[in-house]
């Protein structure tokens, strides 16, 4: 038997054919892991991309804060720096190594730009580049992804209702109606007071309710629209009337079409304390042979009572903090002078304003402004005397008694928990009241720059 045995050049070929088979594979196998990792680097880069709008989000909320607090001339509380070309800027670090950088721009309405910084791997990507990554500032842009946008905003009125409230309105008096008027243009008023023969049909009524009869109308004649919150309704009766004032004064009953939805969602927020410190407490006297309790004078006066009552003279722009009473009543009067201005902050838990009401010498809706904070849980208005003010009482049971003598009645606009009418108003917003104090700001536009 002859045994056969390798020869070295079939040896060589094996080895050739091995080598070759592994660099092949080697090349494969590389070519996967340099896919595999830009497709990493590729998606780790894209969700720092999209990262972005959170961080630059949450830049633009803590400037709509800092707007809600502070208004558009105090931004330079809370840590906000003034900068060339009257912005105001806010730098703030998050978990993570994000970012953000927000300017606010302080005319009205305010304009925010907001940049947020993500941190992204470096190329190629490893361990190290995202450590190196996490510890370098955002100005090396070659490691930090950016975007930037620009937010144009609107402020929503305090007052953009004739009534509105978070809770069931109720209208269940006689002979009530509401209308607008416009005491800033002369076509719409008469020396800026309301006018009959000039009214509008502005006089909405909303509320954040959904419930079942939501508003009841009853059979007042709303001169304007009438929301509820989503899902609410309204109910009407046999001689009620919702609509335009062309519609409602041609003797229509019910509603018109289109002057009813349910689309109202509006936060309003808390009042808070107006001050601390720095105020005074008012005294009385004697003005043209009149016995005032209390006296108010000197613009821009703080005043602060625990108890709030009897026969009061403003001539000045003051506002007051009431703590626990506020009640008036028999010939109690709250008198603002001609060119004065009354803000009274309520923190009782209740206040009843009757007697002769607020004589507002003014004819000015905004120179009366009745805030009551969360304490204040009711408040309750009477008397035959004309109201002319503002109410803003997120907290408040809001009702209504009485009636005035005449068609004047309540003039202004209200905001409370709900409202129950019980006696005959004519109730008329001015739409001046919505140049008056924003109650917030809100977004309008969103521009990637």
């Amino acid at each position: 038997m002859k045994i056969r045995t390798q020869t070295q050049a079939q040896g060589g070929s094996a080895l050739i054919v091995t080598l070759l088979t592994a660099v092949v594979i080697g090349i494969t196998l590389a070519s996967y892991l340099t896919l595999v990792s830009s497709q990493n680097v590729s998606t780790m880069r894209s969700l720092a991309w999209n990262s972005t709008v959170p961080v630059l989000e949450a830049g633009v909320e803590e400037a709509l804060t800092q707007i809600h607090y502070t208004g558009i001339t105090n931004l330079s509380a809370n840590g906000w720096t003034y900068t060339v070309g009257g912005l105001y800027q806010k730098q703030r670090s998050l978990v993570g190594g994000s970012s953000y950088t927000v300017v606010i721009q302080p005319v009205d309405p305010p304009v925010i730009e907001s940049v947020g910084y993500v941190p992204v791997p470096l190329t190629p990507s490893s361990q190290l580049g995202m450590i190196l990554g996490g510890l370098i500032s955002p100005g090396q842009s070659s490691i930090y992804v950016n975007r930037q946008v620009r937010v144009n905003t609107k402020g929503l009125p305090r007052w953009d209702k004739a009534m509105a409230a978070d809770g069931q309105i109720d209208q269940v008096g006689n002979n009530i109606q509401t209308d607008s008027f416009l005491s800033c243009d002369p076509a719409y008023s008469t020396n800026g007071r309301y006018d009959p023969a000039k009214a509008r049909d502005n006089g909405d009524i909303a509320t954040n309710s959904g419930l079942v009869n939501s508003v009841n109308v009853g059979n007042a004649d709303v001169k304007g629209h009438v929301s509820t919150g989503p899902g609410g309704s309204v109910n009407i009766g046999p001689q009620g009337a919702v609509g335009s004032k062309s519609w409602v004064e041609s003797g229509n009953k019910g509603v018109q079409t289109g002057y009813v939805s349910d689309d109202m969602n509006v936060e309003f927020p808390d009042v808070e304390i107006p001050f601390t410190s720095g105020y005074l407490t008012p005294g009385g006297g004697t003005v043209d042979g009149v016995n005032y309790n209390y006296i108010m004078g000197g613009n821009g006066t703080k005043y602060k009572l625990g108890s709030f009552s009897g026969k009061v003279l403003v001539t000045g722009n003051v506002s007051l903090y009431v703590t626990s009473s506020f009640n008036f009543t028999g010939q109690d009067a709250i008198t603002i002078a001609p060119g004065a201005s009354l803000k009274v902050y309520v923190g009782a838990t209740t206040a009843s304003l009757g007697g002769n009401g607020v004589i507002n010498n003014t004819g000015n809706a905004l120179n009366f402004q009745y805030y009551g904070l969360p304490s204040n849980t009711s408040l309750s208005l009477s008397g035959n005397a004309a109201f002319t003010g503002a109410i803003y009482a997120p907290d408040a049971a809001f009702t209504l008694g009485g009636g005035g003598n005449n068609t004047y009645d309540f003039v202004g606009g209200s905001v409370t928990k709900t409202v129950t009418m019980n006696g005959h108003f004519n109730f008329h917003f001015d739409e001046c009241l919505r140049r008056g104090p924003v109650l917030q700001y809100v977004v309008t536009a969103w521009n990637e720059i």
